[in-house]
């Protein structure tokens, strides 16, 4: 089954691809069909990855798979949030994972309250106006750390670090890392339900 991620993040396909392995999918990033970005005018991970969903399925007429997702911080409230990918420009530099990763420590500098939690909504649409979407949301709690570590993974994975492993994301190996993130807790249960709700349908 060929399935179009809502996507153009190249770190973010190579992730999602290994872990729908299982089911036999394919996934095909939005960019390489020609579908433009969706707005994502929502506050929340879900109203957004259902929102991109639903444009990607309009344009391809494929199954869409989309992801939203963020690092939700208590000191902040639980922001940046949804707003996470363009959290950089809120301080003067371009948007980008690099840059991002240098506003948040500069904002945490002195903070004794490290905690976060990295945040991933997965939503599958069959049609464009599926009345049933599919919904899987994952959650990886950690602490801040002072300065990057580690050179794998992407995103805010080098300065969260997770208790359970005594290192950052960006310091496990990839398959470590894609069976804990949040990313890879969602797809877990995203996996399971389209196999029950979808293959198992399909297969009547």
């Amino acid at each position: 089954m060929k399935i179009v991620l809502a996507s153009n993040n190249a770190g973010k396909l190579a992730e999602l691809q290994a872990l729908f392995g299982p089911l036999g999918c394919t996934l095909i990033a939005q960019s390489d069909l020609g579908v433009p970005e969706s707005p994502e005018p929502y506050k929340t991970f879900v109203e957004n990855a259902l929102a991109k969903a639903r444009n990607a399925a309009q344009h391809t007429g494929l199954p869409a798979l989309a992801d939203d997702a963020g690092l939700c911080v208590d000191h902040f409230g639980g922001l940046p949030g949804v707003d996470t990918a363009y959290y950089a420009t809120q301080f003067g530099y371009p948007k980008g994972d690099a840059n991002n990763v240098i506003a948040l420590l500069e904002q945490m500098r002195g903070v004794e309250n490290r905690r976060a939690a990295l945040v991933s909504t997965l939503v599958a649409v069959r049609a464009p106006y599926d009345p049933e979407p599919l919904i899987a949301m994952g959650r990886a709690e950690g602490l801040l750390t002072q300065e990057p570590v580690g050179s794998n993974g992407f995103g805010f994975d080098p300065v969260v670090w997770i208790a359970e492993f005594g290192q950052t994301f960006a310091q496990l190996p990839v398959e470590v890392k894609n069976a804990n993130s949040h990313r890879g807790r969602a797809a877990k249960i995203m996996v399971q339900l389209m196999r029950t709700q979808w293959l198992h349908v399909a297969a009547q």
